[in-house]
């Protein structure tokens, strides 16, 4: 049987809760498509896609915990820069004339936030996110940066180990920076120790402690 012209089976639940992910190969993107389209909006799992290799994942509150408390962060600056950033989640991310498409764990339109504004995405025409956020908590069988350069995301933030990793988009290839392009002011040495304070002192605490930091480091620039 071809397994270019078969619509695959969602995996059971308990299936992707057990092995964490599953990952499926020779996947057309027609096939992809459907499988998106019979399954709904609805589902937690996330995907990552690239020419026939679909892997899908379910996300765990370890996973899930330093990605809330990033995105409170990013929110945090753009509030006190008084700038617009919009977060848009576990936005799809795809494009067909790539055969690739990811969900990032979140991303923020922060930059192009105007260009974007109130519109469907098409990364066909519309930029990518300005920045994309990935906690890695489970080995992925995917190239996940390969497809992130592919689509053109300018930075990712991927939180590991207890550490902050923040990488560019430089002439096709992501490079591991010491600051961010979208926050240059932003300590990222630092941002890890504000997310384990989350679990002691909850995460609201932990978030205005950060908001009181940057409001110190933007009254004093050149300390």
């Amino acid at each position: 049987m071809n397994a270019q012209t078969i619509t695959p089976s969602p995996p059971a639940p308990e299936q992707i809760i057990r092995d964490s992910k599953v990952v499926l190969k020779g996947v057309s993107w027609q096939t992809f498509q459907a499988l998106l389209a019979d399954v709904g909006d609805d589902r937690v799992w996330r995907i990552a896609y690239d020419n026939g290799v679909l892997e899908i994942r379910m996300p765990y509150q370890e996973h899930e915990q330093p990605i809330i408390m990033l995105a409170y962060f990013v929110t945090a600056i753009a509030d006190e820069l008084e700038i617009e950033a919009m977060q848009l989640g576990a936005l799809l991310l795809e494009r067909e004339d790539l055969r690739r498409a990811i969900e990032p764990d979140t991303c923020f339109y922060i930059q192009n936030e105007a260009l974007v504004r109130s519109r469907i995405i098409d990364l066909e025409t519309d930029p990518p996110p300005d920045l994309a956020v990935e906690s890695d908590y489970t080995n992925s069988s995917l190239n996940k940066f390969a497809i992130y350069a592919a689509l053109g995301v300018p930075e990712i933030w991927r939180y590991r180990r207890e550490t902050l990793e923040v990488y560019q988009l430089v002439e096709g290839k992501y490079e591991a920076v010491a600051q961010s392009r979208a926050f240059p002011f932003l300590p990222i040495a630092e941002i890890p120790a504000f997310i384990e304070q989350s679990r002691a002192i909850g995460q609201r605490s932990a978030v205005r402690l950060f908001r009181t930091r940057i409001r110190e480091i933007l009254q004093n620039p050149n300390p």
